[in-house]
C-alpha cells in the first residue's frame, strides 16, 4: 500500500513539474515572439491547452476535482486576463473546435439516453421538469426584480413593468442547464445508476423546454417593455418549424448513421468531423437547431439499432482530445474583470438559483415518490451552466438592444460561477453514491479484502 501511495505522490510531483514547465515555455514564447500570429499561434494554443488542461486535471484528480474543472482552470490562467499566454484573437479563432465539440457532445448525449430508462422514470422526470421550470422562473425573476434598483445598473430608468419583463427573461436563462458539462463528467466517471439516468433525461430534455419557454416569455415581455407593442405568438410558428424540422432531420441522420455503422463501420473519425463542421453549418443555414438534431440522431442510433456501443466508443475516442481544448478555451473566455465588477449581483442570482433548484428537487422527488438517492442528490447535476445559457443571453441581447449588453454581461458573470461550481457538485453526487465506475471498483476491492 505504501509503495502505491509513494508512486501516486511521485506521479503528482512529476505532473506539477511538467505543468510548470509547459506554462514557462508558453509564457517565454509569448514574451520573446509576441509578433507570432495566425495559424502558427492557433496551433500552438491548441497544443498548449491540450497539455496544460490534461496535466491540471490529473493534478486535481487527487482531491477528486472533476477533469472539466482542471481544463477550465488551465484556460483561465493562460487566458487574456491572467498570464496572457493566449490572446483574445486566438481564443476567438478556436471557435471551430467548439463547434465540433458541441456536435460530439450532442451525439453522445443522445446515444447515452436509454428509452427504457426514460419510460420507467417518465413520471418523475415530468414532475421534476414542471416544478423546476416554474419555480426557477418565478422565484429567480422575483429576486432579479428586488435587486434591480440597487444592484443592477442596466435596469436604471426602466419602469417597474419593464423590469418585470427583463426579470422574466432572466428567469428563462436561469432555467437552462449544461449538456456539455454533464456529458464531460459522465465521460470521465463512466457513471451508471439512478442519478446518471435522471440527469441524462432531465438535462437533455430541458434544452427543448427552455427554447419553448424563451419563445413564450419573449411574447409576454415585449408589451411589458414597450406599451405600444402587442402580444404576438408568431414566434411559436417559427419555433415549431425549427423543432419539428430538427427532430425530422435528426431521425433521418440517426437512421443513416445506423446503416453506415452496420454496413461499413470504418473511418468514423472522418464521419464525425464532417458532421461536426459541415452538418452544423448546413443546419444553421436552414434555421434548424444543430444541438437538437444531433441529440435526436444519437438517440436513434442507441435505441433503434444495435450500433449504440460502437457509436459511443467512436465518439469517446474522437472527443477525448476535443473536450480538453473545448473546456480549456471556455476557461480562457471567462472575463475576470467583468466578474469582479458584477460579482455581488452574479453571486446573488447564482445562489438564489441554486437554492431554488435544491428545494424544487426535494419537492418534486417527494411528489413523484422517487428513490431516496434522488430525493437527496437530484439537484446536484442541475447547477452547471455553459454554452447554451450564453447562447440564450446572446439571443435576448440581439432582440432587446435597450438593455441587451448589460444583460449579456451579467449572464457571463453568473455562468462563470455556475460553470466552476456545478461540475464539482455533480461529481460529488456520483462519487458519494457509488455511481462512478472508479468508486464502484474501489468499493468492490475493499469488500473483497474485508
Amino acid at each position: 500500500m505504501s509503495t502505491q501511495t509513494h508512486r501516486s505522490f511521485a506521479s503528482v510531483v512529476v505532473d506539477v513539474v511538467c505543468l510548470v514547465l509547459v506554462f514557462l515555455l508558453a509564457y517565454g514564447a509569448m514574451m520573446y515572439a509576441p509578433h507570432v500570429k495566425g495559424e502558427l499561434a492557433l496551433i500552438g494554443a491548441v497544443g498548449f491547452l491540450l497539455l496544460s488542461g490534461t496535466l491540471t486535471s490529473k493534478i486535481l484528480d487527487i482531491v477528486r476535482i472533476p477533469h472539466l474543472t482542471g481544463y477550465l482552470l488551465a484556460g483561465l490562467v493562460a487566458g487574456p486576463h491572467v498570464l496572457h499566454v493566449i490572446d483574445h484573437e486566438t481564443v476567438t479563432r478556436l471557435q471551430p473546435v467548439n463547434t465540433l465539440a458541441l456536435a460530439l457532445i450532442a451525439l453522445a448525449g443522445g446515444a447515452e439516453i436509454n428509452l427504457e430508462d426514460i419510460k420507467r422514470g417518465f413520471k418523475g422526470l415530468a414532475i421534476s421538469m414542471l416544478v423546476q421550470s416554474v419555480s426557477v422562473v418565478v422565484i429567480v425573476s422575483a429576486v432579479f426584480v428586488l435587486a434591480a434598483r440597487s444592484l443592477i445598473s442596466f435596469t436604471a430608468g426602466f419602469s417597474i413593468s419593464a423590469i418585470i419583463g427583463i426579470a422574466l427573461l432572466w428567469g428563462v436563462v436561469a432555467v437552462s442547464r449544461s449538456p456539455s458539462a454533464t456529458l464531460a463528467i459522465l465521460s470521465q466517471t463512466r457513471a451508471r445508476g439512478p442519478i446518471t439516468s435522471y440527469t441524462l433525461g432531465f438535462v437533455m430534455s430541458s434544452d427543448v423546454v427552455v427554447v419553448i419557454l424563451l419563445a413564450a416569455v419573449t411574447a409576454i415581455a415585449r408589451p411589458l417593455l414597450d406599451p405600444s407593442a402587442t402580444v404576438s405568438f408568431a414566434a411559436f410558428k417559427t419555433l415549431g418549424h425549427e423543432i419539428l424540422g430538427s427532430v425530422a432531420l435528426g431521425t433521418t441522420l440517426g437512421l443513416v448513421l445506423s446503416v453506415y455503422l452496420r454496413l461499413v463501420g470504418k473511418q468514423l473519425l472522418v464521419v464525425l468531423v464532417a458532421l461536426g463542421f459541415g452538418a452544423t453549418e448546413t443546419l444553421r443555414y436552414l434555421n434548424f437547431e444543430p444541438l437538437l438534431t444531433f441529440l435526436v440522431a444519437g438517440f436513434i442510433v442507441r435505441n433503434l439499432s444495435r450500433q449504440g456501443e460502437k457509436f459511443l466508443h467512436a465518439i469517446e475516442g474522437t472527443g477525448a482530445v476535443v473536450y480538453v481544448v473545448f473546456f480549456a478555451s471556455a476557461g480562457a473566455h471567462l472575463d475576470l474583470p467583468l466578474l469582479k465588477q458584477l460579482w455581488v449581483v452574479a453571486l446573488l442570482l447564482a445562489g438564489s438559483r441554486a437554492l431554488v433548484t435544491w428545494v424544487a428537487a426535494r419537492v418534486s422527488s417527494r411528489l413523484a415518490n422517487d428513490p431516496p438517492v434522488l430525493r437527496t442528490w437530484a439537484w446536484a447535476p442541475l447547477i452547471s451552466q455553459a454554452g447554451l445559457t450564453l447562447g440564450l443571453s446572446a439571443m435576448i441581447a440581439r432582440d432587446f438592444p435597450a438593455f441587451g449588453a448589460g444583460f449579456r454581461a451579467l449572464a457571463i458573470a453568473t455562468v462563470a460561477i455556475n460553470e466552476m461550481v456545478g461540475p464539482i457538485l455533480f461529481k460529488l453526487a456520483l462519487d458519494r453514491n457509488g455511481e462512478s465506475r472508479a468508486e464502484a471498483t474501489l468499493a468492490e476491492i475493499a469488500e473483497a479484502e474485508g
